[in-house]
């Protein structure tokens, strides 16, 4: 497990000793989820994990938001919440809950969540008196609005969708702690554009300075393709896997309990053949590759051997295991046991992923296409943001003004939230 910086430390330490509910925000490569991991194994706090969706609930090692507190799909409101003697006794004793991918979580979900907490733990204060560290970057991924009478809703009943426009947040103050020290990047020029991008102060000189690195040529042997939409991608990574000579061999992911639903972490079927360029899903614990990392097949047997860098490693399948918290009241402590498991090579065909499932990978080198226009806030600055040099930049088309797009929303709660002051390396950096 990587050793935490001073200033994750500091912030590990601020969720130890206090009771502040806290978002831990920062910009992309500032270690969040290095934070987050660290927290889960060393916290000395009754905690909990849980994120909006399956893959990312996967990805911490928790459940989903709306399994760990039965709550209905779609807008909750006032519906009445059902809970059962477990669920009581699983809430009653938590002591710090953890929401990671918090921007995707809407004002109407953390109110719930609230309610829950309040009901079970009987318990009038927010949150039933229940710590929360939220984590996340609101710059980076937002809620996904739902039909047109949901939106309708969230414009009658919140002044956004947003998880900071929570009611809850009317009883309860939320400090924000940003992570500042980059980890992805050194070069200062190149993180000075991506902040700029982040925030839509994009000038006419750093617009130009990315388009012109961004016009390069394509090498031969391209890097990979992010790209806005799914079915580019898709196109992308068939016709170049039906490129390369012989027949695709495939492996069909080994599924034991239940899973819920079908968004799962890897391909339920990878095809696969030699020279197939392929990204892994998931670190190497003896460090060979981390999540992200892009190789090429060199050989297919009951393994796959996949080149990285000029050095060959055999790669076997991968389990991730699907958890659910309960209390035990021999021990009177919180457990997390395993109820599914998924196996599959940890391996996704790499010659094109779209921006959404680049999320918190690392690239040498990569081609982004923009497509037409981009669709939502943050995604251009999501896709550059995963690379770890200005030099392997490469653009499909330049950048455009309508290309930046960031949420009023979230620049109104950032300029008029509380900040914490935390203890930062000499090197970090003190706060801009």
């Amino acid at each position: 497990m990587p050793e935490l910086s001073v200033e994750q430390r500091s912030v590990f330490e601020l969720l130890e000793n206090t009771t502040r509910h806290v978002l831990v925000t920062g910009r992309a490569g500032t270690g969040k989820s290095t934070l987050l991991n660290h927290l889960s194994w060393h916290s000395s706090k009754q905690l909990v994990i849980c994120a909006p969706t399956g893959v990312a609930a996967l990805n911490v090692g928790g459940q989903t938001i709306h399994s760990l507190f039965k709550l209905p799909i779609g807008v909750i409101a006032d519906r009445e919440l059902e809970q059962d003697a477990d669920l009581r006794k699983l809430l009653g004793a938590v002591e710090l809950l953890v929401i990671d991918e918090v921007s995707m979580v809407n004002a109407d979900l953390l109110d719930a969540v609230d309610r829950a907490l309040r009901q079970a733990r009987a318990r009038r204060e927010p949150f039933g008196g229940v710590q929360v560290a939220l984590f996340g970057d609101p710059f980076q991924l937002a809620p996904v609005p739902g039909d047109p009478d949901e939106r309708a809703y969230f414009r009658d009943h919140y002044r956004s969708m947003w998880f900071f426009d929570a009611k809850v947040w009317d009883e309860a103050s939320l400090s924000v702690v940003e992570l500042r020290e980059i980890h992805r990047q050194t070069d200062a020029e190149f993180k000075t554009m991506l902040t700029a991008v982040r925030h839509g102060r994009v000038t006419a000189e750093i617009a130009h300075r990315l388009n012109t690195a961004g016009a390069r040529p394509v090498p031969a042997e391209a890097p990979i393709t992010l790209a806005t939409r799914n079915d580019s991608v898709n196109r992308i990574n068939s016709r170049s896997l039906e490129a390369l000579p012989g027949k695709a061999k495939a492996s069909v992911a080994e599924l034991n309990g239940d899973f819920g639903g079908r968004t799962f972490p890897a391909d339920e079927r990878l095809e696969l053949k030699k020279g197939a360029q392929v990204m892994f899903l998931r670190n190497d614990p003896d460090g060979r590759w981390v999540n992200g990392s892009i190789g090429t097949v060199a050989r297919i047997k009951d393994t796959v051997v996949v080149e990285i860098d000029g050095e060959t490693h055999e790669v076997y399948p991968s389990t991730w295991e699907r958890h659910r918290y309960s209390y035990d009241s021999g021990t009177k402590a919180l457990k997390r046991e395993v109820v599914a498991e998924f196996t599959q090579f940890p391996l996704r065909l790499a010659w094109a992923v779209t921006i959404h499932k680049s999320q918190g990978k690392t690239y040498d080198a990569a081609v982004i296409d923009l497509g037409t226009r981009v669709f939502s806030a943050g995604q251009t600055y999501v896709a550059l943001s995963r690379l770890t040099s200005i030099d392997g930049l490469y653009l499909t088309r330049p950048l455009r003004p309508s290309d930046i797009i960031v949420d009023r929303d979230v620049i109104r709660f950032l300029t008029g939230a509380e900040k914490v002051a935390i203890e930062r390396s000499a090197d970090g950096g003190a706060p801009k």
